[in-house]
């Protein structure tokens, strides 16, 4: 069912009494494009999870590519549209939020993806439960608001960087599939979305250095304005004297901003401050 035509998925919507829901921030996509790019961006994966499908936009031609599929969907009205839309997929009434990922992730045949046009108010919670199952899957694509994408990519130097970058970047190598204008959606949301893909890799350490590591990270960008050597002494509650010894350490100015340091900068000051 193409389900992407503006028409079609205007009469399905309109024979099943469906109206996008503002509290579940529901836009529904409709755009050959994107439905195609995201598609194809999830190609040989067996398993399939996707979160929040809706009508079935996306739902239906994955489900179709796919071994096995599990859609969560919390509005009763789409689970039952998408008896017709998706016959292939198995649809649960869950909370994303609330769910144990890992556990339906476990239910799929190898090699595992997930999908989702994430809602807008919920996605910076719902990014951080996908990268928290990265072990039990081998690509997530994932829309969102343009500006978070934008964060997300942002390279050492520039000012959009911040801890969610370093945070999704130390554990995914991320890349662009689509930007989707807001006009593709119906109804059209106020802001332009964009498709990321991301494949996880390994990030070496045990498992206490890595938490250290998420806690140096946030709390360095915990204000943004100010200096890394600022943020940690109030953060950390060290003395100044040992975290700029730390940042003298891994070769970096006294002065330097949160956003300019690398990857490997900042598993080099973790270490130093670790120490």
């Amino acid at each position: 069912m193409k389900l992407y035509d503006p028409g079609t998925l205007t009469a399905f919507l309109k024979k099943f009494g469906i109206s996008a829901s503002k509290g579940l921030g529901q836009h529904f996509l409709c755009s050959e494009s994107a439905v195609e790019a995201i598609t194809n961006a999830l190609a040989g994966c067996s398993g399939i999870c996707e979160i929040g499908p809706g009508p079935g936009v996306l739902t239906s031609p994955i489900s179709e590519q796919s071994q096995k599929m599990i859609a969560l969907e919390l509005d009763q009205c789409m689970i039952e549209a998408l008896k017709f839309s998706s016959p292939k997929a198995e649809v649960r009434r869950k909370d994303a939020l609330e769910v144990d990922l890992i556990a339906i992730l476990q239910e799929l045949p190898q090699p595992r993806g997930v999908v989702s046009n994430l809602p807008y108010y919920i996605t910076g919670p719902l990014i951080s439960k996908i990268a928290e199952a990265r072990k039990w899957y081998s690509v997530a694509v994932l829309m969102m608001q343009k500006e978070v994408a934008q964060r997300i990519l942002a390279k050492p130097g520039n000012s959009d960087r911040g801890s969610l970058s370093v945070y999704l970047q130390t554990q995914f190598e991320i890349s662009l599939v689509i930007h989707v204008p807001a006009r593709d959606f119906l109804p059209p949301p106020k802001v332009d979305s964009t498709v990321l893909k991301f494949v996880p890799k390994i990030f070496e350490g045990e498992e206490a250095f890595q938490n250290f590591f998420y806690r140096v990270v946030r709390l360095s960008f915990a204000q943004p304005r100010k200096t890394l050597a600022n943020n940690l002494v109030a953060g950390l509650h060290l003395s100044r004297v040992v975290v700029e010894k730390a940042i003298d350490e891994v070769g970096l100015e006294e002065k330097v901003r949160p956003h300019d340091l690398t990857q490997e900068q900042w598993v080099a000051l973790t270490t130093a401050l670790s120490a």
